[in-house]
């Protein structure tokens, strides 16, 4: 019996100081803002300290994260909320605040078949005023997945679209006519740069940046303007790319991952003319946001890449120098359930956004702030 119980002593003590060692180390804490989104998908900082976020099933809302309040922005583009489909992402125009311009992409339904949409619009006292459809892709299909619908701008002004392949239309993403796979650069007003990439072939849409993706719902830029891109695979293969003008990116002619049935898409991981990640994931963890980290709260993780997750319900913190991906750190298990996008605030905080697939006004947002705050 004595033994028993210094046995157990030494267990509790053990444990303790494990449990005070943890508590003590995390430089992080992690704070529900709100509860009761319905499946959220991008979120965006207004100049008052405001939160945009977009939610699938078609609405946009503004949260206060002073009064923990949510208002729902009111004349809305109507959407496709089918699938993968409907109101994705969130982009302000760099001058924002001189001009009041949003940048919203969204899914739509034609007779020609299921597309991407881009429109600008003015925020005008929670209300959209001036609506102009900028953006509609050529990449019609029946089904309602891989739309991309992610949104950038570049330091010259200019936004990138990311347009994904459509699930059952792969095999355009290496072709130039269509939008299929593609991430597509204009100027802020829907018209096409003068300095776009030049292809070859004389059907080549003049709106393609790059090509030989599969469904890019990562974009973002580093303090220098580099510009990264992560990608879905399929079964294994999920890919973080640098982008540059004009290269081809491989899919579905390479790819590190494999069919959902099993079967194989392409024999080939590499091959010449076409880009290879930085890094990629199998198995796959659904790659959804990603975001670089600029604030000294929290210098430890000053210039790092996080990037936000689905399936693995996590996110990972990446260090990169000089183009290379040296570490990958998997954080913020504890929320428990998949997530949906991750941005840097203002104040120097990092938001996550939990999607809540699956159960009606479940998705949350949270705060990743300095533990000793």
């Amino acid at each position: 019996m004595k033994k028993i119980i210094k046995y157990l002593l030494i267990f509790i003590i053990f444990f303790s100081l494990t449990y005070s060692v943890d508590a003590k180390d995390k430089i992080y804490k992690l704070e529900t803002l709100y509860d009761g989104l319905d499946m959220p998908w991008d979120i965006d900082f207004l100049p008052n300290g405001d939160f945009l976020v977009s939610e699938l099933t078609g609405k946009l809302k503004i949260y206060n994260p002073s009064f923990k309040t949510l208002i729902t922005v009111s004349n809305v583009p109507s959407v496709l909320a089918r699938s993968q489909g409907g109101l994705s992402d969130i982009e302000l125009h760099p001058d924002f605040e001189l001009n009041n311009l949003i940048y919203l992409s969204y899914s739509i339904k034609t007779r020609e078949g299921n597309t991407l949409q881009v429109s600008r619009a003015k925020l005008h006292k929670n209300t959209l005023i001036d609506i102009e459809t900028i953006h509609t892709a050529q990449a019609f299909r029946k089904t309602s997945a891989h739309y991309g619908a992610r949104l950038l701008f570049l330091n010259d002004n200019t936004l990138l679209i990311s347009s994904g392949d459509g699930f059952n239309h792969r095999e355009k993403a290496q072709e130039l006519d269509n939008h299929f796979g593609k991430i597509l650069r204009i100027n802020d007003d829907g018209s096409i740069p003068n300095d776009n990439p030049i292809f070859k072939k004389d059907n080549a849409l003049k709106d393609i940046f790059t090509y030989g993706h599969r469904n890019q719902q990562g974009l973002t830029k580093d303090i220098n303007g580099i510009i990264y891109s992560h990608e879905h695979g399929p079964k294994g293969g999920d890919e973080l790319n640098i982008i540059y003008p004009g290269l081809n990116y491989g899919w579905p002619a390479i790819t590190y991952g494999i069919d959902y049935n099993g079967s194989i898409i392409s024999p080939f991981k590499k091959k010449k003319g076409m880009e290879q990640p930085i890094k990629y994931w199998t198995p796959s963890i659904a790659l959804s946001d990603m975001t670089f980290y600029y604030s000294n709260l929290f210098p430890e993780w000053y210039g790092n890449l996080f990037i936000s997750a689905l399936s693995s319900a996590d996110v990972r913190r990446l260090v990169i120098k000089d183009k290379m991906v040296v570490s990958e750190e998997i954080m913020f298990e504890e929320i428990g359930s998949r997530i949906r996008s991750i941005k840097s605030s203002k104040d120097g905080n990092l938001i996550i956004l939990t999607d809540g697939r699956g159960k009606k006004n479940s998705g949350k947002i949270i705060k990743v702030s300095p533990n000793n705050l």
